[in-house]
């Protein structure tokens, strides 16, 4: 089949790899019709997620149709239009049963915190991703999320990821009626959080980031005020001037460990890799918000330690809130807001690219050329999909 393949920092392309297959009772096949790149997956392709291993193959934003089903697969049959959260999860330890789907603790033998992520290196499991023809699902009878007839296909693929993830991270803001909530980052993740925030009640809402077509693209997409990082000396200083000087009520952290702004931080965060990535965000966020107010951090960070300002988050007392996002527990309530009118994800494509175009596709996404906010790849079995569809 053909398949992204990672090659080392800043090279990967596409190739053939061995179909998967069934290797427990419980796995589906699913031919993949659309996949993403997603901001998470630069941070590999970038080279700063320890363990990332030549020949890996990336992607866990897809949606696809179920080619093949394991003997104990119960829920799932052959041609079935599925989308696939990124967490892979078994539904059934305690974590689960606590809906920490992205906490599951059967799958990931690697680590004690996280589960298992699809494309997302072996330190999240080692499984092969979406950017790809066919992609082994394990758990198949919790994990895919079959796609209503009125969902389309670009709506779809982002409730794997992207939207889900925004969604929470307004959830753990705990955003009530009235709030001003500050979002840092307008890439997809920064752009969903925004629109949730209104969703749930946000009075006002501002969207911090440094490149003039994303914060324009926000204006449009979630309504909200902006604010370019390069135009200010000091952001807590100017954020809290712009809220009567006391600060926002919710400040999400959308960024992660690429984030820009403070040299010294992208210096050992960044370059010297002497920290989990460059934590400026998360001292604008504490710095930012009010007395008692709340941070939620969704940005993607590494595994080590970094120097964060906790003292101030405990004098100030905020509360810190953090993690990937359960997606399965998030999609009723998504594809309600979808079928509603109350929101479209699909509006934040802007880039469309076969898969056998997936090294021009990281190039373009990862420099921002283009004014491209997000890619989506449309493999051959996707290009077969919309024919048949068009037929009908």
């Amino acid at each position: 089949m053909l398949a992204m393949q990672y090659r080392g920092p800043y090279r990967v392309r596409a190739t053939h790899k061995p179909e998967p297959r069934i290797e427990h009772p419980n796995d589906a096949i699913v031919r993949v019709t659309r996949s993403c790149i997603c901001g998470s997956d630069l941070h590999l392709y970038h080279g700063l997620v320890p363990d990332t291993r030549v020949g890996h193959t990336f992607g866990h934003e897809f949606v696809g149709v179920v080619e093949e089903v394991g003997p104990s697969v119960q829920s799932l049959k052959k041609g079935d239009h599925v989308l696939v959260p990124f967490n892979i999860f078994c539904g059934s330890c305690f974590f689960c049963q606590k809906e920490l789907y992205s906490n599951c603790h059967n799958v990931n033998p690697e680590a004690t915190a996280i589960g298992g992520i699809y494309g997302y290196s072996h330190s999240t499991g080692g499984y092969d991703g979406g950017q790809a023809e066919f992609v082994r699902v394990p758990m198949a009878d919790v994990g895919p999320h079959k796609i209503p007839d009125d969902l389309s296909m670009d709506d779809a693929v982002l409730l794997t990821d992207a939207c889900p993830t925004g969604y929470q991270a307004a959830e753990m803001g705990e955003v009530a009626e009235g709030d001003t909530v500050v979002v840092f980052g307008a890439g997809p993740v920064g752009l969903f959080a925004a629109k949730s925030a209104w969703l749930m009640g946000a009075g006002r809402v501002i969207v911090v980031d440094h490149l003039e077509y994303r914060l324009e693209f926000a204006r449009k997409f979630a309504q909200c005020e902006t604010v370019n990082l390069k135009e200010v000396d000091d952001m807590a200083i100017h954020l809290k001037k712009m809220t009567d000087w006391l600060g926002a009520d919710v400040c999400i952290d959308a960024v992660g460990a690429e984030a820009v702004g403070s040299m010294l931080q992208q210096l050992t965060g960044r370059y010297m890799k002497l920290q989990a990535g460059a934590a400026t965000v998360l001292h604008w966020a504490i710095n930012s918000a009010r007395k008692g107010g709340t941070v939620s951090i969704v940005g993607v960070y590494g595994p080590t330690g970094n120097m964060v300002p906790i003292g101030n988050a405990l004098n100030k007392g905020l509360t810190l809130r953090m993690n990937q996002a359960a997606v399965k527990r998030h999609l009723p309530r998504l594809i309600e807001h979808i079928q509603a009118g109350r929101l479209k994800p699909s509006a934040i494509i802007t880039h469309r690219f076969e898969l056998e175009d997936v090294a021009d596709a990281y190039h373009i996404f990862s420099s921002k050329l283009d004014n491209c906010i997000k890619p989506v790849m449309i493999p051959p079995a996707g290009r077969q999909y919309e024919r048949q569809m068009a037929m009908h």
